[in-house]
């Protein structure tokens, strides 16, 4: 059953995941501009066969940013989305959907990397695959040449990690266009379109880019992987009469 609450317009698990992910990305900056340190290298996610990699990133990444832009998108649509979402569902419906999306997200994103890593693998030889495992970031030393372009890849998928709220903001994406078919959402404040449709050709776009722009460094299969969870979850919820 739903949660019959007051509406609010900032709800309590809203505004904290607002406050939190905007003190990472302070401290980020902090830590970056004081001490000359990235606290990415900890907090955003690796993927597992790098030496970087540590389990709480499968956590901690969902709360880091690359830059200003990509934040402010991000919450700009949790706080727009996920409003409606808490307020209709309830707080701890919300925090454990968000969560949980969050983590689909995250772990379709590696399947898809793992493909791809086995395909490039498969054309380096054992002994330049064991200097890109044990040596990772040290590779780059100045002076180092890579030997060929899959060695690059392959360098690339261990030592670039993957940050970002944007999985489980799709995933309160999709759980708005499931919940609120017909409400109409404005495309640039201009262009009305409802709330279904707009979910539909998102995901067709991500589903687009996700192959068609596999080194653009935005993780196109962790939103598919959200809205994909989401989707899964909330069937789930109104099988079981727990929606």
């Amino acid at each position: 059953m739903i949660a019959q609450q007051r509406f609010s317009l900032m709800p309590t698990v809203v505004k904290n995941l607002l406050i939190i992910n905007g003190l990472f990305f302070m401290g980020m900056i902090s830590f970056r501009s004081t001490f000359g340190v990235d606290i990415t290298q900890w907090l955003g996610l690796y993927y597992p066969a790098s030496e970087s990699f540590i389990p709480s990133q499968l956590v901690t990444h969902m709360f880091m940013h690359g830059n200003i832009g990509h934040i402010a998108s991000n919450m700009i649509m949790l706080w727009f989305l996920g409003s409606a979402m808490e307020n209709y569902w309830g707080s701890q419906r919300f925090l454990i959907y968000y969560m949980l999306t969050g983590l689909g997200a995250s772990a379709l994103q590696i399947a898809v990397n793992a493909y791809e890593f086995q395909s490039l693998t498969r054309s380096i030889s054992p002994e330049n695959l064991e200097v890109l495992l044990t040596e990772g970031r040290d590779l780059l030393a100045p002076g180092y040449v890579f030997k060929d372009a899959a060695m690059m890849e392959v360098y690339r998928f261990l030592n670039t990690p993957m940050v970002g709220a944007s999985g489980a903001v799709f995933g309160v994406l999709l759980a708005f266009g499931m919940t609120f078919p017909n409400q109409v959402i404005y495309l640039n404040f201009f262009f009305p379109i409802k709330a279904k449709y707009f979910v539909i050709g998102y995901g067709l776009l991500e589903l687009y880019n996700g192959f068609a722009t596999s080194n653009s460094g935005i993780a196109h299969f962790a939103h598919l992987g959200g809205m994909l969870f989401g989707f899964l979850l909330i069937r789930r919820w109104r099988k079981t009469r727990y929606l």
